[in-house]
């Protein structure tokens, strides 16, 4: 398959004048490519002679651009990509890596057929870029051991390599990858030989895919002791130097032969050693840098590199031409990690758990176990001490929920299934202390950002980022959205205005990287404007619950009425003996209570007078868990599972957030009045499953289709266990597509409640009531100006 990219990438070289550059496949010597001078400049240089190389290349030329430079160490196709088993794979768990998988699977078939497309692309090997070139935090060209190429953009597809080469610029960039040694074995021809449409066999118990080789069997897998290799540094021949190793290859073979035992007196030719990159996620790694603009990363393919080739090449390309690809790739994007996911003893520690996972069954909210208590708050160890079971954000530890001293703890550590969990009983304690009582949920791994300015500055730039209006009295907090040119979600956050000139900003945790690099991408270079992450600074404390102001009227000696202290409003406090807390009456979940955000070196201080005062108030310790059921409940979109780039506010029913009259042409303004006049193809709905037995069917947990009156209408994109309600509660898209033509169209709030709803849990249907704003009975309490902003903004 990348000999038929390559060719199209390379069929024009005669023809233009091409014919003493070396090829791929014409085995030139050392001294033709060292005789071959390198252009002084380029638009683009591509970094890597695989398939994610050239299909960068092939889709930049189809989309016009010409003047392109690929640049390879050694031969074209002599990496990773030369190894590679060859197995095109459809099946994948996440939606954005199954299309990229079907467009890579059409293209290669229609590739031959291509022919007289002039690509303008010049290839190089031989040819070792030696670091990237940066000034003021740009790419200005690439320095190579043939000389330099003046670029505006540079493309990062060095695979194993990558990570070196990000490390190697001016400006060094974190592209956390590693590599491991894969094994698989070659056979002689059958004696009836393999056909070449045998079906390729995944035996996911073995841990081994099998297919045809010239009549034979090509066979390897993912076992569950990998070898992490090339540790440091980089170099081309290590590739061709790894050994054999039958030991360490002899699970994957007894696997083989129990499934085909015929295989035993089959003459095995060769057992082939090959490198692998695998991320600290599992899923592979594009986008922009967050740091220096036109320093683009595709690498890190998990071993489906030629699965995703095609698709990759293709959005990162739109990424580069148009500044954005066609579809969301944020689970993809390189910004999604931060400098810390960089360690080498973190990712080669992190590579051997991620490579027998591609063969394991994931079950819900599962969680890694190796790089952990990387992140923690000053709180962490008091929190573990009373119980907490932890899960991993952005490598920040965030409290799930926390065992009561009479549970058993091994069995709730070993709870594994799609069913309702063991931790059901736990969670449902914690919600119901939140709407009766009073609970403290640690959530200090929100990422926090300060922007001041000396004058009005800080206000403008806020004013043409986000779509709300941020004009507003000192002390007020503002939920609005960070907005692209085509309205879809960069970020849902929440502002509070410090003084005139200073906001304290507050977004998802994994924004932190995203965030900065959008922020900074717009700011203008000037000296009287500040962007400061604070992440760090503060330790956050989610007080919810009716009786919350009881006990921070007693710690802090100040009325919490909401004559004096309304919804949505931020004031200094002294809590205890510290002062200096930033105290906001929200809770992110729709419940009564405060966020506490509390200088570090006051956190455990504070923490301890809460739950000391708060004893007589029936206090106790919550997590995320009980979080996510009270905000699903309440129909509270977060970023990141509800929202992204390619969702805007009035497709999830937040026209209140967008101020269009606020006198400043923020960014999606336009598209949001187009989208306003021509109506939305998409709406945002809460089901209520009705025939769901909880005890005893499969539980919902995200990505489950919608039926609308029989038909596929869309699919879930979070879910939780409703305790008020008594049944599992979903979100998910509605849209309409034409029965004939299967084309979108416009969906209407009529559309919506018109429909009969079924939500296809694991090919098992259950009916659902959809609705477009929280259900009415949830509120046990007095509705305070959060909840009404809410109701009304989802069209009550």
């Amino acid at each position: 398959m990348f000999y038929r990219l390559l060719s199209v990438v390379q069929r024009q070289r005669t023809s233009r004048g091409w014919q003493n550059w070396p090829s791929a496949r014409s085995g030139a010597s050392a001294a033709e490519a060292h005789s071959v001078a390198l252009p002084a400049q380029a638009q683009v240089v591509i970094c890597g002679g695989g398939i994610m190389g050239t299909s960068v290349a092939y889709h930049l030329s189809k989309m016009g651009w010409k003047d392109i430079v690929l640049l390879e160490q050694g031969r074209l196709a002599a990496g990773s990509t030369r190894f590679c088993a060859g197995i095109i794979s459809t099946a994948r768990h996440l939606g954005i890596e199954q299309k990229m998988a079907d467009y890579s699977n059409k293209l290669y078939q229609q590739l031959e057929q291509e022919t007289g497309i002039q690509t303008g692309v010049q290839i190089y090997d031989r040819t070792s870029v030696v670091h990237v070139m940066i000034k003021k935090g740009e790419v200005t060209g690439v320095e190579t051991d043939k000389g330099q190429i003046e670029c505006q953009y540079f493309v990062n597809c060095a695979g194993q390599w990558a990570y070196e080469l990000g490390l190697s610029n001016e400006e060094p960039i974190s592209i956390p990858l590693h590599a491991c040694e894969h094994f698989y074995l070659l056979t002689r021809p059958l004696e009836t030989p393999l056909q070449s449409n045998t079906p390729n066999i995944v035996d996911a118990d073995g841990r081994i895919y099998i297919r045809n080789w010239q009549g034979g069997i090509l066979s390897g897998g993912f076992e569950k002791t990998p070898k992490p290799i090339f540790t440091e540094g980089k170099n081309q021949l290590e590739i061709h130097n790894l050994q054999e190793d039958w030991d360490h290859f002899e699970p994957l073979l007894s696997s083989l032969l129990r499934r085909m035992p015929d295989l035993e007196t089959l003459e095995i030719m060769k057992l082939v050693n090959c490198p692998e990159t695998f991320t600290p996620d599992m899923r592979c790694i594009m986008g922009e840098s967050p740091l220096v603009k036109g320093y683009f990363v595709l690498a890190g393919m998990n071993s489906a590199g030629l699965s995703f080739g095609g698709g990759a090449g293709k959005y990162l390309a739109e990424w580069m031409v148009y500044g954005y690809p066609s579809e969301n790739v944020w689970e993809l994007d390189l910004k999604r990690f931060g400098a810390l996911q960089s360690s080498r003893t973190f990712l080669r520690h992190r590579v051997m758990e991620v490579m027998p996972l591609l063969y394991e069954l994931k079950v819900p909210r599962w969680d890694f176990q190796t790089g952990r208590q990387l992140r923690t708050s000053p709180l962490y160890d008091r929190l573990d001490a009373q119980g907490a079971r932890w899960m991993e954000k952005h490598g920040f530890e965030r409290p799930k929920y926390f065992v009561p001293p009479d549970k058993d703890l091994l069995a709730l550590e070993q709870s594994k299934t799609f069913y309702k969990p063991d931790w059901f009983d736990i969670v449902e304690s914690e919600v119901k202390c939140c709407k009766e009582a009073v609970c403290v949920i640690d959530m200090s791994s929100f990422t926090k950002f300060e922007i001041t300015s000396t004058g009005d500055q800080a206000l403008e730039i806020l004013q043409y980022l986000f779509s709300n209006d941020l004009d507003v009295p000192v002390g007020h907090i503002v939920h609005t959205g960070m907005l692209n040119e085509g309205g879809g979600y960069e970020n849902d956050c929440s502002i509070a205005r410090l003084n005139k000139r200073s906001f304290f900003m507050i977004s998802p945790t994994d924004q932190q990287v995203h965030s900065w690099a959008w922020l900074k991408k717009h700011m203008q270079l000037d000296s009287n404007l500040l962007l400061e992450d604070v992440t760090w600074k503060y330790t956050a404390l989610n007080l919810i619950g009716p009786r919350a102001v009881d006990v921070l009227s007693e710690l802090s000696y100040a009325p919490i009425t909401p004559d004096h202290f309304p919804s949505l409003f931020c004031k200094e406090m002294s809590v205890g003996y510290a002062n200096g807390i930033r105290v906001m009456s929200m809770t992110h979940t729709g419940e009564p209570g405060f966020m506490l955000y509390i200088p570090i070196e006051y956190a455990l201080h504070v923490y301890n007078e809460v739950m000391s005062v708060g004893q007589k108030y029936g206090i106790r310790n919550a997590g995320y868990y009980a979080l996510r059921s009270l905000r699903i409940e309440k129909f509270f979109a977060f970023w990141g599972q509800d929202l992204n780039t390619l969702t805007t506010p009035l497709e999830c029913g937040r026209e209140s957030r967008v101020k269009f009259e606020k006198g400043v042409d923020f960014i999606g303004r336009d598209a949001l009045l187009q989208q306003r006049q021509n109506g939305v193809y998409k709406r945002l709905a809460m089901f209520v499953l009705d025939d769901h037995d909880t005890d005893l069917d499969l539980w919902p947990w995200w990505g489950e289709p919608i039926y609308r009156n029989g038909l596929y209408a869309g699919k879930t994109t979070s879910s939780a266990y409703s305790y008020t309600l008594e049944r599992h509660v979903c979100l998910g898209f509605v849209h309409n597509f034409s029965e004939d033509t299967g084309e979108e169209q416009v969906v209407t709030a009529d559309f919506i409640n018109r429909g009969e709803y079924e939500i296809d849990i694991a090919g098992q249907r259950f009916q659902a009531k959809a609705r477009l704003y929280p259900v009415a009975s949830l509120y046990t309490h007095k509705r305070r100006k959060e909840d009404v902003e809410l109701s009304d903004l989802h069209g009550k």
